[in-house]
C-alpha cells in the first residue's frame, strides 16, 4: 500500500500569477537581412561586358543559322493538309449558313464572318481572361460548328468531317478552357462565435 504524498517542506508551494501581472519575454532582434548583390557594385564591369558580348554573338549566330534553316524547312513542307482540314470544316459551315439564311436580312457571307468573329473573340477572351461567359460562348460555338458540319457535309464523309471539326475545336479548347477543373471547390469560412 502506498502512503499519501506529503509535501516536502523544503520546496515552496507553487503559486499562480494573475494574468495582469505577467511580463512577456523580451523580444529578440530580427536577424539581419542578407546583403543583396548589385551588379553595378559587386560584379566587375569587364565581366558584365564579357557576358553581354558573348550573349550578342550567340544571338547573332543563332539567328544567322536558325532563320535560313527555318525558312528552308517551311518552303519544303507540304501545307496542303492544313488548308484541306480548314476547308473540311469551314466549307460545310458556309454551305449550311447559305441554305439557312434564305429570307433573312442577313446574308450568308455576313453570317459566316460573324461565325468566324465569334469563334476567334470567344477563344481569345476565354484564353486571356478565363471568364465563364467567354468559355460558354466558345463551347456553344464549337457545338454549333460540329452540328453545322454534320448537317451540311456529304453523307459519305459526314462522320470524318464532324470528327475533324471536333478535333479542331478541342485543339482550340486547350487554350480556351485552360485552368478549368472538374474538381469541386470547397470554401470553408471560420467565423468567430458571437
Amino acid at each position: 500500500m502506498t502512503e499519501p504524498h506529503t509535501p516536502d517542506p523544503a520546496i515552496p508551494p507553487l503559486e499562480t500569477i494573475d494574468d495582469s501581472q505577467r511580463i512577456p519575454p523580451p523580444r529578440r532582434p530580427a536577424p539581419p537581412r542578407p546583403y543583396t548583390i548589385k551588379a553595378t557594385d559587386d560584379i566587375p564591369a569587364v565581366a558584365i561586358a564579357g557576358v553581354a558580348i558573348v550573349g550578342v554573338v550567340a544571338l547573332v549566330l543563332g539567328l544567322k543559322w536558325c532563320i535560313p534553316k527555318g525558312i528552308g524547312w517551311y518552303h519544303h513542307q507540304d501545307w496542303v493538309w492544313a488548308t484541306q482540314w480548314t476547308a473540311t470544316v469551314a466549307d460545310p459551315v458556309h454551305t449550311y449558313l447559305t441554305a439557312h439564311t434564305a429570307g433573312l436580312p442577313l446574308t450568308a457571307s455576313t453570317a459566316f464572318v460573324i461565325w468566324l468573329g465569334v469563334g476567334v473573340i470567344s477563344l481569345v477572351l476565354a484564353w486571356l481572361t478565363g471568364a465563364v461567359g467567354a468559355r460558354l460562348t466558345w463551347t456553344a460555338h464549337g457545338v454549333c460548328s460540329v452540328l453545322m458540319v454534320w448537317d451540311a457535309s456529304p453523307n459519305t464523309g459526314r462522320p470524318v468531317a464532324a470528327a475533324l471539326a471536333v478535333l479542331a475545336w478541342t485543339i482550340g479548347s486547350f487554350f480556351a478552357l485552360r485552368g478549368l477543373s472538374l474538381r469541386s471547390r470547397i470554401n470553408i469560412h471560420n467565423h468567430p462565435a458571437r
